[in-house]
């Protein structure tokens, strides 16, 4: 006796149970739909193949800037303790100071600048003598120079910043805009922070800080959007595939496009959201960096997750447009 062809159905639901057979919410969704066309339009069940990863993230070496440290000495620093650094400048070569993540080390160089810019916008530098004066204008000018390298190396050499890419993620289902309101109010505080580096008179919390970047490691965020924006995409094309091989005399049922609505609106503001951030750093990333958002974060380039979900999307609404809705 012949066995007949195994439903999609089935074969999802021994995807449950069998070990290595990879299973998640958002392919469910797409090859219930492949299911549901093949059943409107009496075809065998639509072949399906599973889309490449996103491309691991640069190693943190690449995508960092060397930055030339000050050894000044104790002497030269205290000559210009009017301004106000020794305490500080202790702090960071203290134990603690030495180990602090990226984050601490961005607000330490922040309040370093803060206080020598300060410090030479008074009537101080007259009061110094002219070896000390010259010190104080050196290292003034150096830390205004490295800032922005500082800010981009905080970021980009946080583990937060990092798992956010990771390969070892699901790809985004049933999320809105409102589920990622806390991501994003992060990403528009470290914005701010990058915009006001250089404003004496914008306060920087630690606290605060810390929090955003906390709100970052809950979920691999970018990550699961760029697999989700693939993935789609991928069953869009092979829907589109298989429709294109059928008599348009056929009806089709309604098509429940909540998910996809979510999708697009979410992954719109998160990839904006993150290219502003980065945009914001007044320097010229590395080469590592702009090859990566080039290919996977850009909202311009054909080639990248989100232009590649808008065209896969427009060419299988314009072939469902060829065919009548279903009565029922």
């Amino acid at each position: 006796m012949a066995l007949l062809p195994m439903s999609r159905y089935v074969i999802m639901a021994l995807c449950l149970i069998l070990p290595g057979c990879h299973n998640n919410d958002l392919d469910d969704h797409w090859l219930q739909y492949h299911q549901q066309l093949s059943d409107a339009l009496n075809l065998p069940p639509i072949e399906s193949t599973q889309p490449s990863n996103i491309e691991a993230f640069p190693d943190k070496q690449r995508v960092l800037f060397d930055i030339e440290e000050v050894r000044t000495g104790m002497l030269n620093v205290y000559a210009l303790r009017e301004c106000q650094i020794t305490s500080l400048i202790a702090a960071r070569n203290s134990q603690l100071g030495k180990v602090a993540p990226p984050s601490q080390h961005w607000l330490y160089e922040r309040e370093l600048w803060q206080r020598l810019s300060g410090c030479w916008n008074t009537q101080t530098p007259k009061r110094l003598s002219e070896e000390s004066r010259q010190q104080l204008l050196e290292l003034t000018t150096l830390k205004t120079a490295q800032l922005p390298y500082v800010s981009w190396n905080a970021l980009f050499g946080s583990t937060e910043w990092q798992n956010s890419f990771s390969r070892a993620s699901s790809p985004l289902y049933g999320t809105t805009t409102q589920d990622i309101d806390d991501a994003l109010s992060a990403l528009r505080y470290l914005q701010r922070m990058t915009l006001h580096q250089f404003d004496r008179q914008w306060e920087q919390n630690s606290h605060i800080l810390e929090n955003h970047l906390k709100v970052l490691t809950e979920r691999p965020l970018t990550a699961e959007i760029l697999r989700a924006l693939l993935l789609t995409s991928h069953r869009l094309d092979e829907a589109t595939q298989a429709l294109r091989q059928t008599h348009s005399t056929h009806c089709l049922p309604a098509w429940k496009t909540t998910e996809l609505q979510h999708l697009t609106s979410v992954a719109r503001q998160w990839l904006e959201s993150v290219n502003e951030l980065v945009s914001s750093h007044p320097i010229t990333p590395p080469n590592a960096w702009q090859d990566y958002h080039q290919q996977w974060l850009s909202l311009t380039t054909e080639d990248a997750p989100w232009h590649r979900f808008k065209i896969s999307l427009a060419r299988h609404q314009a072939i469902r447009d060829n065919f009548s809705l279903c009565a029922s």
